[in-house]
């Protein structure tokens, strides 16, 4: 079907704006609570509580947000600069936000050194530029690839333009109308 490769460019357009050249924003980590440790370089944490991350091209809101990064500057100290996320687990009531692209679900795992978004429980993305809303079991999204994995998958869109069947024409062999032999 010539009109697959143009739906999926659609589903890919959430891949598309994880990769968008934009200037940088600083990242803002809004929460009820949090819980922050450091061993070595690396920093762990756990938000719970309207839990809303924004930074350049995000806007995401959970219930609860588990996250690892590594650390710069002083070591020691009882807060160390965070310097690069290596993976976020964000969990009940997901909502991602990027340009006209949404994705909600129960579980979304972030791999940044991966290029890998994975979302789970219920997961469904919406592009409000094009109407195209897909959902599934599991969806995974590869920066930099443009690939979408959507298991047990269903899409929605706009209507289609006739494709040319019309349903008044036999197109049995009988009437001549069928494939040559």
């Amino acid at each position: 079907m010539k009109t697959l490769p143009a739906l999926l460019g659609c589903l890919l357009g959430l891949a598309a704006a994880l990769r968008a050249e934009l200037p940088p924003q600083k990242t803002i980590l809004d929460c009820n609570d949090l819980n922050m440790w450091s061993v070595g370089n690396e920093t762990h944490g756990i938000c719970t509580g309207s839990v809303v991350v924004t930074g350049t091209n995000l806007h995401l809101t959970c219930d609860r947000l588990e996250f690892s990064a590594l650390g710069a500057g002083d070591k020691t100290s009882t807060v160390p600069t965070l310097d690069r996320f290596r993976s976020m687990l964000a969990t009940g009531h997901v909502v991602i936000v990027q340009g006209e692209r949404e994705a909600t679900c129960g579980r979304a795992e972030v791999l940044p050194q991966q290029d890998k978004l994975i979302l789970t429980e219920g997961p469904v993305l919406v592009d409000h530029g094009t109407g195209w809303t897909s959902s599934g079991e599991k969806i995974t999204l590869l920066r930099g690839e443009r690939r979408v994995i959507v298991e047990k998958s269903r899409i929605t869109g706009p209507a289609l333009r006739d494709l040319g069947f019309d349903a008044n024409k036999s197109t049995s062999p009988a009437d001549g109308a069928g494939p040559a032999k």
